[in-house]
């Protein structure tokens, strides 16, 4: 019986897009790794840079430039296409809609084409708004295409309340759910360390958890990316870790439950909309949307967040 070659297609070989790409290699998630942009030579030689880096890394891949034809016999395509935000004009992500879009409509028939069967993985900003897009122009199976979201706001969140807590973020529970975006939150109520639900730790220890100032901490989260692109212009490793990361529970099939955007089919109390809540992923793609017991207001503020991302879905439609 021949072995399957994990295969890995990435649309986009800017910096999310090789970054991912460092990062699926050096963790020897991909037997294979193949990227698409419209500036071919920018991916030959990304494809090439990788390439040599992988004579020193544990796991042999072989990274080249390719064309959609690659997408055929590939199990996953990661979507990384599409422009940064420009802070000089203070844009945020979903303001760069209406150039993604422009994007994703040559992207999403080049897809239809190709004879892609796979899970798709967008991360292309907005996140949540350009992964429903997607699966809409493609009718696509809504278990095979997510997007990372808030997996890394997720992160950043840990970061910032293990910074104030003086705990290993690897003990913290945290998660920051709805848009990959200005109107993300955080469901305090559910958050704990060690297995200890927060609130619970705020009573107990007035002196300490309880003088957290949590609406900063969130603040430190959701700006996390925009200190970053600030400071050098682009976002990366974080990324390129977070995407490492789903793909892992994708091809090892670990049931492993991450912060990603998914269909909300009722859950939360929401339908036909993309958001990014717990969810479990194996070899199938999405196998499970965990719902949270919110509290009423946090529950309003991920409906808030929901409105915004289903108006803007709604407009991309028309762009």
């Amino acid at each position: 019986m021949e072995l399957q070659k994990r295969k890995i297609v990435v649309i986009g070989a800017g910096h999310v897009g090789s970054h991912a790409g460092y990062a699926l290699i050096s963790q020897g998630l991909a037997e294979e790794i193949v990227f698409i942009d419209v500036d071919r030579k920018k991916a030959e030689a990304q494809a090439l840079d990788l390439f040599d880096a992988t004579a020193y890394l544990p796991s042999r891949a072989v990274v080249r430039a390719g064309d959609y034809g690659d997408a055929a016999d590939a199990q996953l395509l990661i979507v990384a296409a599409g422009p940064l935000p420009d802070m000089s004009r203070g844009q945020t992500r979903m303001d760069t809609l209406r150039q993604t879009i422009e994007i994703m409509k040559d992207v999403t028939e080049a897809i239809r084409m190709s004879g892609f069967a796979g899970i798709i993985l967008s991360i292309s900003n907005p996140a949540d708004v350009v992964a429903h897009y997607i699966q809409h122009k493609l009718n696509w199976d809504p278990r095979r295409i997510l997007s990372t979201s808030t997996t890394l706001d997720s992160a950043r969140l840990r970061r910032a309340l293990a910074e104030a807590i003086g705990v290993d973020q690897k003990s913290i529970t945290a998660y920051a759910l709805g848009e990959h975006g200005e109107s993300q939150m955080v469901p305090w109520s559910v958050v704990s360390i060690a297995g200890k639900p927060l609130a619970q730790l705020r009573e107990e220890r007035p002196d300490t958890y309880g003088k957290l100032d949590l609406d900063a901490i969130a603040a430190a989260g959701r700006a996390g990316g925009w200190t970053i692109l600030g400071g050098k212009g682009s976002t990366e490793f974080g990324i390129g870790a977070s995407i490492a990361e789903v793909v892992r529970a994708i091809f090892h099939d670990e049931d492993r439950i991450l912060p990603v955007s998914v269909l909300l089919e009722g859950q939360y109390g929401q339908n036909g909309v993309y958001a990014s809540v717990p969810a479990r992923l194996n070899r199938h793609g999405v196998a499970d949307i965990i719902e949270l017991k919110l509290a009423p207001e946090e529950q309003a503020r991920f409906a808030a967040s929901c409105a915004t991302m289903d108006e803007n879905f709604k407009l991309s439609l028309t762009l």
